[in-house]
């Protein structure tokens, strides 16, 4: 005779579509929300608000020149997109690139205030160079970034 008993149930696994406080972070510092990477290259190639900038420079604490320089954008060009309200998708890449690095900053130090100072000062694995003064280039972005991961995995740079 086989036991009556309570039938065991499986658990539905359920998904969890809450962002993280990581993911509330990434992307922050130029006000781009977007649902996924679709949404965001859309943006892109439609081009990035005049207010991005204007927010980056805010978060980063840096002038509006040495922001424009870094992104490659000349004080004269910007006077022009503040007129036409959009930056142009190369611009906006440019743009977003520096302020994802930010973000990425702000998730592996700590804080703001901190990833404000980190961007501003020399490193010597750059160089002597700042990592604002390095971002100026895809290339450079890349050795940027690459020095967060080393930083959040606590080797030594």
């Amino acid at each position: 005779m086989a036991k009556k008993g309570k039938k065991k149930l499986h658990k539905i696994p359920t998904v969890d579509f809450r962002i993280s406080e990581k993911q509330a972070i990434y992307r922050s510092s130029v006000g781009v929300k977007t649902r996924n990477q679709s949404d965001l290259i859309r943006t892109i190639k439609k081009g990035l608000p005049i207010s991005s900038f204007q927010k980056l420079k805010d978060q980063m604490d840096i002038t509006e020149k040495n922001l424009a320089e870094t992104v490659n954008i000349t004080l004269r060009t910007l006077a022009r997109r503040k007129n036409e309200g959009y930056f142009q998708s190369d611009e906006s890449e440019r743009l977003l690139r520096l302020g994802l690095l930010f973000d990425r900053a702000m998730i592996v130090i700590g804080d703001r205030e901190t990833a404000k100072q980190w961007f501003k000062s020399p490193k010597k694995a750059l160089g002597g160079k700042s990592p604002l003064e390095y971002a100026d280039s895809e290339i450079g972005a890349r050795e940027v970034e690459d020095i967060l991961g080393r930083i959040e995995h606590g080797i030594f740079s």
